[in-house]
């Protein structure tokens, strides 16, 4: 890819207005230039429309114009996901959006965690047989680099940011690569008080509802024989949270989902399992707490009571993070402007 200055900044389009610069972009495959750009040229109208410039392609090259920090926003996100394309990944209108919030975040932050020395976007990503993961927005990158190299890391924030996924993407990573030699994967479930003796069946079936999305992100990181024999075996372990207690799980990465609902004793209890070479990762989100009024929730005496431990990361999404349908993102920001509490606590 080369990329050219067609002129220099004009300067004061009008009164306060920003100067103006104009970058062309020529890509050397022309049909992986064509698929950067969507059809119908799509990816770059979602471009124009993120970053509020003007993108014009002909052929196998595009001009972008528009204020000098925004057209070269829009170069890295093309950049980006013009190497995504030669490396043999598709783009989808979902990389085109996790590619611009990089961008933009990397222009943020004073340190650029999301940036390579010569100016290109480098996102975390985790890598499995099966599929490769890539950081959608700067929280999700922060998270992921945050379980690389802490044992102890907790994920918070509401529904749609990604954080139970990329928890047990990383937990299959780790297995995969023989860094750990199981995983366990438990929530509470609380819908039932965990008693769950009413409900009909065996144990597996009784507590399977309640740990279902917990499948569905094993299957989704590892081919799905793989999953049955290594929940046969014990390789895997997806349990309620009861039935942890007592337990030290050593060479293991474990994840507690749905944190917000455990009781402080039982956080306690679960923290305390961590044994030699293990990892661990809490997610939750405060603002959806099911547990009885009056009792306080463990993940939120937790994030107070560990705030400043060594050795300990906390990651926080918000509303932006959310990579759902654009209508969650919307909802949740709703929520939060008005300070709504769902959980009624």
């Amino acid at each position: 890819m080369t990329a050219h200055n067609l002129s220099a900044p004009s300067q004061g389009i009008s009164a306060g207005a920003s100067d103006t610069t104009h970058i062309a972009l020529t890509f050397e495959n022309n049909r992986l230039a064509s698929e950067l750009f969507g059809q119908f040229d799509q990816n770059l109208a979602l471009i124009e429309q993120k970053l509020r410039i003007d993108a014009r392609a002909r052929g196998n090259t595009v001009t972008l114009t528009g204020e000098a920090v925004a057209t070269n926003q829009a170069r890295r996100t093309l950049d980006y996901l013009y190497d995504r394309l030669l490396k043999g990944s598709s783009v989808e209108a979902s990389d085109v959006e996790g590619a611009i919030r990089m961008a933009l975040a990397a222009d943020d932050q004073l340190v650029l965690p999301t940036m390579e020395r010569k100016g290109k976007l480098a996102m975390a990503q985790i890598s499995t047989r099966k599929k490769t993961v890539i950081a959608r927005t700067p929280t999700q990158d922060a998270y992921i680099r945050a379980m690389d190299r802490a044992e102890l890391v907790f994920g918070v924030g509401p529904a749609g940011t990604g954080k139970t996924f990329l928890a047990v993407a990383h937990a299959a990573q780790l297995l995969e690569r023989g860094s750990v030699e199981r995983i366990v994967l438990t929530r509470p479930a609380v819908e039932a008080g965990e008693r769950l003796g009413f409900l009909p069946g065996d144990m597996k079936e009784k507590v399977d509802p309640y740990l279902r999305p917990l499948y569905d992100a094993l299957y989704e990181m590892m081919p799905s024989d793989r999953v049955e024999r290594a929940l046969a075996a014990g390789v895997i372990e997806i349990a309620p949270l009861a039935f942890m207690r007592g337990r030290t799980l050593s060479n293991a990465a474990i994840i507690l989902d749905e944190a917000q609902n455990t009781t402080q004793m039982q956080m306690k209890m679960f923290l305390t399992r961590l044994g030699e070479n293990g990892r661990m990762i809490i997610t939750g989100d405060p603002s959806q707490i099911d547990l009885p009024r009056g009792v306080k929730s463990g993940l939120v005496e937790a994030l107070a009571v560990l705030d400043n431990v060594e050795g300990i990361v906390t990651c926080r999404f918000k509303g932006a993070d959310v990579v759902r349908h654009p209508l969650v993102q919307k909802i949740v920001e709703a929520y939060d402007e008005k300070g709504t509490d769902p959980s009624g606590l």
